[in-house]
């Protein structure tokens, strides 16, 4: 077998990995610097669409993570990219939030509730019965039903909220129409972003706090892949999965000498 190629290129999911509740994880300032430093190409992605690249370089700033908008990567800019292939300048029902009505309006979208091409399901903290029901019709009358990703709960201080996933199961039970997920676990999530960044999967790391997303994302990519400790995920979970990352360790941290 041939041995693979040194890790030119990293990609890293944020909540869970690079900060948990809005607090940095201790060695994540380490990890962002020495990628910064070195100059080698790399992307923080994220499953959640609710924000855009800018409002999460802000975020992230503000707890002292130093990330360029344009090495942020987000569900919502991997589905526009998808639909901007797919069917350029089309239209699109949008049940969401900033970060992907604004990714759909970059690329010439039209947002709307008459006749659309797509159906796009992104999170948002404040679902509605009216905006849901006219998803169902709307899909119903023909429109092809996409969501950002299949993430069925979100973390909040309070507990676990429903998410996109949740939701794209209950407009499905009333539709019979299974959407196309465009984040993470699927591998288009991490070829858009590998392109983005110029970068070859054989030579390209990720790390992540999930096995269900992150390590199937960059398994499935080609990638060799990294699970933190530091967040869904403990060491027996890992053995109910047919599937192993390549490592696992404590925490971001530990990679720092890895860059």
């Amino acid at each position: 077998m041939a041995e693979r190629k040194p890790i030119e290129s990293w990609l890293t999911d944020m909540d869970g990995v690079l900060i948990h509740e809005g607090v940095p994880i201790p060695g994540a300032d380490a990890f962002i610097k020495k990628l910064r430093d070195t100059g080698k190409p790399f992307l923080v992605l994220t499953n959640n669409s609710i924000y855009t690249a800018r409002d999460l370089h802000a975020r992230l700033a503000r707890m002292g993570l130093d990330i360029p908008v344009e090495n942020i990567w987000t569900s919502a800019l991997a589905t526009a990219q998808f639909l901007d292939d797919q069917r350029p300048g089309g239209t699109a029902y949008v049940i969401g939030e900033a970060g992907l009505t604004t990714a759909l309006h970059d690329i010439g979208y039209v947002l709307t509730d008459h006749d659309p091409d797509y159906v796009v399901l992104g999170e948002t903290r404040t679902y509605s019965f009216e905006a849901m029901t006219k998803a169902v019709r709307l899909i119903n009358a023909g429109a092809r039903f996409i969501c950002t990703n299949p993430d069925e709960t979100g973390p909040s201080i309070e507990g676990p909220l429903p998410a996109t996933g949740s939701v794209a199961a209950l407009i499905t039970k009333a539709t019979g129409k299974e959407p196309y997920f465009a984040g993470k676990p699927n591998p288009l999530m991490m070829r858009t972003g590998l392109n983005a960044i110029g970068a070859h999967s054989e030579a390209s790391a990720m790390i992540g706090d999930r096995m269900d997303t992150d390590v199937l994302a960059g398994l499935e990519a080609g990638m060799r892949t990294y699970l933190v400790l530091t967040g869904l995920t403990t060491p027996s979970d890992v053995d109910k999965y047919p599937f192993r990352p390549s490592s696992i360790v404590d925490s971001i941290a530990d990679l720092v000498d890895l860059v």
